[in-house]
């Protein structure tokens, strides 16, 4: 993964822009070698997205039961 530093990257920044679109390369932007944001490719991936909340619910055992009480949703509105 590519590092540049902050006063790099700005008057350069459309082409580092280029640079990871063209070859899908991360790059880390840092400030006094230190990271400080990252510079991903978009990717549109429904699935990847996705991802990062499978296994996330551990046990749902009545999906069709309401978590809010009745009493409570009539207080609501």
């Amino acid at each position: 993964m590519k590092q540049v530093s902050k006063s790099q990257f700005k008057p350069r920044s459309l082409e580092y822009f280029r640079v990871v679109e063209q070859t899908g390369e991360e790059l880390v932007i840092t400030d006094h070698g230190r990271p400080v944001a990252k510079v991903i490719p978009y990717r549109e991936d429904a699935e990847e997205r996705l991802l990062a909340l499978r296994e996330t619910v551990l046990r749902y055992e009545r999906p069709l039961d309401s978590a809010v009480d009745e009493d409570e949703w009539e207080s609501a509105r």
